[in-house]
């Protein structure tokens, strides 16, 4: 099979992560793949911040956990976030962060480092504390933060995908 559809066939979330930290040349690698990632009209109107002390991390997992009403809520202990922001005007920020996400879990997939998908801050990001933060480490003021990859290696297996019979059909 072609390496590339197998890397799209065999990533998983992975929401248990172990305490071994991710080197900074894969980081750096993952965060290029987003770069490439299409965008509305090529504007690449996003930023990418990642996040790499972990006390930083929980500190946000802390925000989102009171302005949410999540109980114990750490976005699963990864070694890493990536903030995917984009400029609260964008036709595309959704759309474009999307994209710049996926290319992110298959690198990182192809890397052997797990990941997630983290949407809890696209509705929060103008809370005065979250805000703060937000602008504490570098994010656009005129941006929103419409998804976040939660980076690590796999403390377990991850759970198996089963894909639904009967979404695709084919039209000739």
């Amino acid at each position: 099979m072609n390496q590339i559809i197998e890397n799209i066939l065999t990533r998983r979330s992975v929401r248990v992560f172990s305490e071994k930290d991710i080197a900074r040349e894969d980081l750096e690698q993952i965060l290029k793949a987003g770069l490439y990632a299409p965008s509305g009209m090529n504007r690449q109107t996003w930023q990418f911040t990642a996040i790499v002390n972990r006390e930083k991390i929980q500190k946000l997992a802390k925000l989102i956990e009171v302005k949410l009403s999540r109980a114990g809520y750490n976005f699963y202990n990864p070694s890493v976030i990536v903030l995917v922001s984009n400029e609260k005007t964008s036709g595309w920020a959704k759309e474009d962060t999307a994209c710049a996400l996926e290319n992110m879990f298959l690198a990182a997939h192809s890397l052997e480092i797990g990941s997630v998908w983290i949407n809890q801050l696209k509705d929060i990001c103008d809370e005065p504390e979250v805000r703060a933060y937000l602008n504490e480490v570098g994010v656009p003021e005129e941006h929103n933060v419409y998804g976040i990859a939660a980076l690590g290696y796999a403390a377990k297996e991850p759970n198996q995908n089963v894909v639904k019979k009967g979404i695709v059909k084919i039209v000739e």
